[in-house]
């Protein structure tokens, strides 16, 4: 009878927990890359029919998310969001044909601006200036950005203030777009010319930046030029382009990566697209996690009316991750924006700071021997000398592998932790210091030292 009362309860319980909730957060990262290609729907991308390197090896070498979402249509609206937490305006759902202001620019509780336009004010933030307070580098690698060098800048490049965008359209020779560069359109970066100038640079930096973990940037946000990144079909100066070009360019780039030293030390690679396709027969401007619209647009969806950008999918490799590990969880540019905040121990900017959105967690970063940082902390700090005493002890960390079923010793005592991260050890307390270490395969142990009173 008992037990026929347990089996309803329990099933009540486990329907009350929301499906897509992340019990772990990110972890802490040491790199984080960011490769954005353009406009295709993950079934395409990721279908039997896509180039291998990208549909099968990448997935097969990390983590594969099927429902990674977009955030809007067209292009530039996609880009702002997963650097800043911006949500599309009319102007960039446009792509900025026009390089114009975005006004009036009035702040609201959710950390959105009200307005209109491209280039927004100082006051909105991105993730680079977050680095950029903490002291820590980061970079914007752009091909072909230096490709009219010296007649138009090599870093920093975009149109003057007011005029139009003459990047729209690739040229033979000068494949850049302005629009895929979401950097150029904050003041707060494109005032400092001195410091855009030293971190929006020429995709041409980025090897030699990668020979040393000291030069390469804490974030790096690569984009193709418009052949390499599948936009283009064929391209201007006769590549194939689409998904051929845009598989060839992540053969060349995500290797050089890979091999790097800053990978090896807890990097993260992110490969996806900026949005689905937006017209036609397979236009999709799905969304997911509850993505808000925003206080200036009714329809992120643009062309085609709907709540988002429509389904992308996304491959992420790290030492941290399994090969092979598919995560089928929700998640879309805002959640990128947070989990790169999360693992490089920033705050959360604009909608990726929306309660509920799921970071990359525990079912991304699958590998057991990813080396987890464990935070040992232990009560009383001053235990009475001289009588046995009950040591609380309790480990924080980001991952629950590296919180349940830890050991914790002190000399011939030892402990293993709960799946709350807690235990206890009662011990005699002498007149010296007490010392103990938690250690667990696959994380990095901690010890706490305590000094009898």
């Amino acid at each position: 009878m008992r037990r026929l009362r347990l089996i309803p309860l329990l099933t009540l319980l486990l329907l009350a927990v929301p499906a897509h909730a992340s019990a772990d957060g990110t972890p802490k990262l040491g790199h984080v890359f960011v490769i954005v290609l353009e406009n295709e729907n993950a079934d395409a991308t990721f279908g039997p029919d896509a180039p291998t390197y990208l549909a099968k090896t990448l997935p097969s070498e990390g983590a594969y998310l099927p429902n990674y979402f977009a955030t809007g249509h067209l292009s530039l609206d996609n880009y702002i969001s997963m650097v800043s937490g911006q949500a599309p305006n009319p102007q960039t759902q446009a792509d900025c044909q026009l390089f114009s202001e975005f006004t009036p620019g009035t702040p609201t509780a959710d950390e959105q601006v009200i307005g209109s336009g491209c280039v927004y004010p100082a006051a909105v933030k991105t993730i680079a200036d977050q680095l950029q307070s903490a002291g820590r580098n980061w970079a914007g690698y752009m091909e072909d950005m230096a490709a009219k060098a010296p007649a138009e800048p090599a870093t920093c490049r975009h149109p003057a203030i007011g005029s139009f965008d003459d990047t729209q359209s690739a040229e033979v020779g000068d494949q850049y777009a302005t629009r895929h560069n979401p950097f150029m359109y904050f003041h707060s970066i494109i005032d400092d010319q001195k410091t855009c100038d030293a971190h929006v640079v020429d995709l041409t930096r980025l090897g030699g930046d990668l020979q040393r973990n000291q030069t390469t940037p804490a974030y790096s946000f690569i984009t193709p030029n418009l052949c390499h990144d599948g936009h283009d079909e064929p391209c201007v100066n006769g590549e194939p382009g689409g998904l051929v070009s845009a598989n060839d360019f992540l053969q060349q780039v995500v290797p050089q990566i890979r091999k790097s030293s800053a990978y090896a030390h807890r990097g993260l690679i992110i490969v996806t697209f900026d949005e689905a396709e937006a017209s036609g027969g397979k236009a999709d401007s799905s969304a997911c996690c509850n993505e808000q619209a925003g206080p200036n647009t009714p329809s992120p969806g643009g062309p085609k009316a709907g709540p988002g950008g429509g389904r992308v999918g996304a491959v992420l490799l790290s030492p941290c991750i399994a090969p092979g590990t598919v995560d089928e969880r929700s998640y879309n540019h805002y959640s990128m924006l947070r989990s790169a905040e999360d693992g490089l121990g920033l705050k959360h900017l604009g909608y990726a700071g929306v309660s509920g959105l799921d970071p990359f967690g525990s079912k991304t970063f699958t590998q057991s021997d990813c080396g987890e940082q464990i935070n040992l902390k232990a009560k009383p700090k001053r235990p009475p000398s001289g009588k046995r005493v009950r040591i609380k002890l309790k480990v924080k960390t980001t991952y629950a592998r590296c919180r349940r079923g830890v050991t914790i010793k002190s000399g011939r005592h030892q402990a293993r932790t709960s799946s709350h991260g807690r235990a206890s050890i009662k011990l005699p307390v002498g007149d010296g210091k007490l010392k103990f270490k938690a250690k667990k395969h696959g994380c990095l142990g901690d010890t706490a030292v305590l000094q009898p009173r």
